[in-house]
């Protein structure tokens, strides 16, 4: 199964990532975990300096939030 993870710190743009997500998962019947990270040590460790990121499988996607069109074809790449 493919885990999506949206690493941020809490704020506003992190957590509109984080709904955007999951909508699109819903939307598109995606069977895919969806995590939101908030752990400053965790995210480091996943080698993110800056936030949100968007990861699929351990492979950041995308840093910021890319806008809903291109979420949605980074998502459609990176899931199928």
């Amino acid at each position: 199964m493919t885990t999506i993870r949206v690493l941020g710190t809490g704020c506003p743009t992190c957590k509109r990532l984080y709904s955007d997500v999951q909508a699109y998962v819903k939307q598109n019947h995606t069977t895919a975990d969806v995590e939101y990270v908030t752990d400053i040590e965790k995210i480091m460790g996943y080698g993110v300096m800056r936030t949100p990121a968007l990861m699929v499988d351990d492979k950041v996607i995308a840093v910021g939030h890319p806008g809903i069109p291109k979420l949605a074809k980074l998502l459609q790449e990176s899931i199928a």
